[in-house]
């Protein structure tokens, strides 16, 4: 059987954890710069916020209901998935983390009738030991997994509470029946539509559907084999090792556009730190470094968007020749005059970093540099990210910084926001 772990609200459930003065009240975290809602509380969508509308749209509402507006606080959301996905690599040895809020597990060790009570029995030592709630859903496929984690979170007048057990055909097809084929995993709005013109409304009717040509025809292979999945057979196995990013990025928005060559150097700096560091903790190294930075599309003047490459002599993760190689990029490109509201940097031909093809005159990375970058790393992990930076990020407060001004303190991941017991 295939269990979905999916932590409710999640980034909002981090929020209430140091809070629980705001358990009840409606909740809700922005984007970055303050934007947009990326995550909600039930009771900030009974007030009819949306996902992804922007804050300023709503904000005279958000205050008369007495909404608590968080800045996303990143650190904190991943130290608390890291809790819940240890806790289930505590049961199963066979985890898959999907994202940061959802973890799928196989397990083969139980009967069918004992299913529901170890489900009620995991969601509540996951409340009682970090503090989230969860959904569970069971089920033989991943694809029912999910539909039954979608069901399980309805909680329609009392019938699930945070728990449903698809664990007979028989409570399969009456899920199924009443599921919209719109909402199903991995069906987009253009394939919904697809089957709807074809009379199918349901996930019952998909299963069902016995032209198998049309439903590869509408969906392609992946189509046939969610169909697959419905009917119980394995098409998504769990994927156990997650695979090593082909392309790693780093870009945001200013909270004020830039206009000097050394602000934007600042700010390619910072991004090149924040990309290298997940560089080295998936063990590659990088053989070209882009930049990329542009206007406002909104403002009044010219639209202006620059990029450049460097290739590198041998591949690298050391962040000061990344830095190095951004800035002659950038310095090539640079045009002075515009007002730049973005800008990012990209490392592109990812290797595995003891695969590294060096040229005849480098010697590549030398063991006191991967030893130093290691130590950097250590100590941003321990004691906060930027702990440990290179010169070349500027000082701590930076004016084009993304704006968070409502982010809670980092509870878990920096020594001088540690919660205070009085």
């Amino acid at each position: 059987m295939i269990v979905l772990v999916d932590c409710n609200a999640f980034f909002c459930s981090c929020e209430r954890l140091f809070r629980p003065d705001i358990w009840f009240k409606p909740v809700g975290v922005l984007s970055n710069n303050d934007g947009c809602f990326i995550s909600r509380t039930r009771e900030l969508k009974a007030l009819g916020v949306k996902m992804g509308q922007p804050y300023f749209q709503v904000k005279e509402l958000c205050e008369k209901n007495d909404v608590q507006v968080f800045s996303a606080n990143f650190s904190l959301y991943t130290n608390i998935s890291s809790r819940v996905t240890g806790m289930l690599k505590e049961i199963s040895n066979r985890v898959e983390v999907y994202s940061i809020d959802e973890a799928f597990i196989e397990i083969d060790h139980m009967e069918t009738g004992q299913l529901e009570g170890w489900a009620i029995e995991l969601r509540a030592r996951i409340f009682q030991e970090v503090g989230v709630p969860v959904s569970i859903g069971i089920a033989r496929t991943k694809v029912l997994a999910k539909l039954a984690n979608a069901r399980a979170k309805k909680k329609i007048a009392g019938k699930f509470k945070g728990i449903s057990v698809l664990d007979s055909e028989e409570r399969e097809e009456i899920a199924l029946k009443e599921f919209p084929v719109e909402d199903l995993w991995g069906v987009g709005r253009k394939s919904s539509l697809k089957l709807k013109n074809a009379g199918i409304y349901t996930a019952w009717q998909l299963k069902h559907e016995s032209n198998y040509h049309k439903i590869q025809k509408m969906l392609t292979k992946v189509g046939r084999m969610i169909q697959d999945e419905l009917k119980g057979l394995s098409c998504f196995p769990i994927e156990l090792q997650t695979s090593k990013k082909k392309n790693i990025t780093s870009s945001r928005s200013f909270s004020k556009p830039l206009t000097t060559l050394d602000e934007l150097k600042e700010a390619v700096a910072d991004f090149c730190s924040k990309a290298c560091q997940k560089l080295r903790l998936q063990k590659s190294s990088c053989s070209y470094v882009g930049v990329h930075f542009r206007t406002s599309p909104f403002h009044n003047g010219p639209f202006v968007q620059k990029e450049g490459f460097i290739k590198l002599e041998s591949a690298t993760q050391d962040t000061r020749k990344i830095i190095h190689a951004a800035w002659l990029a950038l310095e090539q490109h640079f045009e002075a005059g515009p007002a730049y509201a973005k800008a990012g940097i990209g490392l592109y031909d990812l290797c595995d970093e003891d695969q590294t093809q060096l040229t005849f005159f480098d010697e590549g990375d030398q063991a006191c540099d991967v030893l130093l970058m290691k130590k950097m790393d250590q100590v941003n992990a321990r004691d906060g990210e930027g702990t440990l930076r290179s010169f070349a990020c500027g000082g701590a407060k930076k004016s084009w910084a993304v704006r968070h001004d409502k982010r809670s303190p980092r509870y878990l991941s920096g020594w001088t926001e540690l919660p205070r017991v009085i």
